[in-house]
């Protein structure tokens, strides 16, 4: 709550975003549905997505991954980070209300199986959120999420950004860390054990339609997406699980997320979930000084799902 306090509400007709008052006191916050947001919006969303446990800002272009600017993401508690606020756990959905929920109010509701593994809890008196959706939620949805963190609404802030703006695209490309530590969780290496975390990955031009917004945003990290992770642990323990945790390890790599989605009726839940992953994973082990470094970057499938055209 401290970062919307201290530099979002001070500042929302600068940053494009607009809050939607509520009569019951509640707090959603637009960062792109009814108004354009921006890049400073989408640096900002990121990091309330993350708890403000992370640096996140933009980058000059990596010329061998894509020639537009990247995103890079920073942070000393990626476990508390990318796994207890930022990984989109939650799906919100009420009647014919959907969205993807994540941020630390997903600690405060407590109901993913992921954060009684971690033995992950927020003691905090407030829920925020961030809401992955086309639409603003009402107020009826607010007072649910509430309900469902265990809090009052007064105490209740939802940050809401479409996939296809220009803050929800920022949001969605800030996730290359949580996809490596929700990978390595899945294959049962202990997170723990990773003490820092620094990720990079195109920003990915806003798209026109839904499906090829969520396309952009995942080819982003999936084939241009670059890890590095600072582990205390064992070289061997790296080397047994190393080589499955980039996304070429997947059955659904080697094409625009678009296209697979088409291909699985758009239900996100059918592609493989091993293909959530970056393209490039570097573990860096604090113990025996050696760096091993899986997978590969694909700029000319990113060149094909950003529409590139060249002249």
């Amino acid at each position: 709550m401290e970062l919307i306090d201290r530099q979002v509400l001070p500042n929302l007709s600068r940053l494009r975003i607009q809050e939607q008052s509520s009569k019951n006191h509640g707090r959603i916050l637009d960062f792109g549905c009814q108004v354009p947001g921006g890049l400073e919006a989408g640096l900002l969303l990121a990091r309330i997505c993350m708890a403000d446990l992370a640096n996140v800002q933009i980058a000059p272009a990596d010329p061998g991954v894509w020639q537009g600017p990247t995103l890079q993401v920073t942070t000393d508690d990626p476990v508390s980070a990318c796994m207890a606020a930022q990984y989109a756990g939650w799906k919100v959905a009420q009647g014919k209300f959907f969205a993807m929920g994540s941020g630390p109010m997903r600690a405060k509701r407590k109901r993913e199986e992921v954060l009684d593994q971690l033995g992950i809890d927020d003691p905090s008196p407030c829920a925020v959120g961030v809401l992955e959706c086309d639409e603003i939620p009402s107020p009826e949805i607010l007072h649910w999420i509430a309900t469902e963190c265990g809090v009052g609404i007064d105490q209740t802030t939802l940050c809401v950004a479409p996939t296809r703006s220009i803050a929800g695209v920022l949001q969605v490309v800030a996730r290359s860390i949580e996809t490596a530590m929700h990978k390595l969780h899945e294959l049962g290496f202990d997170l723990h054990k990773v003490v820092s975390a620094h990720g990079t990955a195109p920003i990915p031009p806003m798209a026109k339609d839904f499906a090829e917004g969520i396309g952009r945003t995942n080819d982003a990290i999936l084939y241009g997406g670059q890890v590095t992770l600072w582990v205390d642990g064992s070289d061997s323990d790296i080397e047994s699980i190393g080589a499955k945790v980039p996304s070429i390890a997947s059955k659904d790599f080697g094409k625009p997320f678009a296209q697979t989605f088409r291909e699985y009726q758009y239900d996100f839940y059918k592609v493989d979930p091993g293909l959530f992953a970056p393209a490039l994973i570097t573990f860096v082990n604090l113990k025996t000084g050696n760096s091993l470094r899986y997978g590969k970057l694909s700029p000319e499938i990113l060149k094909d799902s950003f529409a590139c055209k060249e002249s």
